[in-house]
């Protein structure tokens, strides 16, 4: 017979624990990060040893991909069906405080569980590969301001979607939060100092 505990259902790994009130619960608010951010961390777990790895990714549509060479060990691993756990976070600004303990930084971040799956056929591999490049780069077009894919490329990278079970939104925002920085006779000084990412 089963007991309680073995009844229950088991923890969502998007739940957050600490800081509830940071959740992100709107899905717009989760996928508007994810569209907005540059750089992906991949964590995966392979022969007991776990690696991050940072990638560049594509999310639209509510689908998560990552491209990468057929020879890595990243990509052989997420095309296995391996579970896989990628975090995308967005750095809005830092925050000084007069106490060393609550300095902190403002952020909007996703944490996306899933399993890897290798996208198939000829076509999509090449609409998703263009759809990569010009995420990053809107003004260039396949052909005009550079030489699009040959299949002898499409054979040597890969593909992978995400496939998302769970996923979970948290941010802050604001000032420091500790009493010292209400204290004007505390040292120091106290503020947010705005971070922009701008392109040279």
């Amino acid at each position: 017979m089963a007991s309680e505990r073995d009844r229950r259902a088991p923890p969502r790994r998007a739940k957050l624990i600490r800081y509830a009130k940071r959740t992100v619960s709107a899905r717009a608010q989760r996928d508007a990060i994810l569209a907005e951010g540059l750089v992906a961390h991949v964590g995966f777990v392979q022969d007991g040893q776990p690696y991050v790895i940072p990638m560049s990714y594509l999310y639209r549509d509510g689908r998560l991909f990552l491209h990468g060479s057929k020879v890595s060990r990243t990509m052989r691993h997420l095309a296995s069906g391996a579970p896989v756990c990628v975090t995308v976070t967005l750095l809005d600004s830092l925050v000084a405080s007069k106490a060393a303990s609550s300095h902190s930084m403002n952020y909007r971040s996703v944490v996306v569980f899933g399993r890897g799956k290798p996208v198939r056929g000829r076509a999509a591999n090449v609409a998703l590969a263009y759809a990569l490049i010009t995420r990053y780069f809107p003004d260039r077009a396949p052909g005009q301001a550079y030489r699009a894919v040959t299949d002898d490329e499409l054979k040597t990278v890969r593909m992978v979607e995400v496939e998302i079970e769970e996923m979970s939104g948290k941010q802050r925002s604001g000032g420091p939060i500790n009493a010292l920085d209400a204290d004007p006779s505390a040292i120091g000084w106290n503020g947010i100092v705005p971070v922009a990412r701008a392109g040279g």
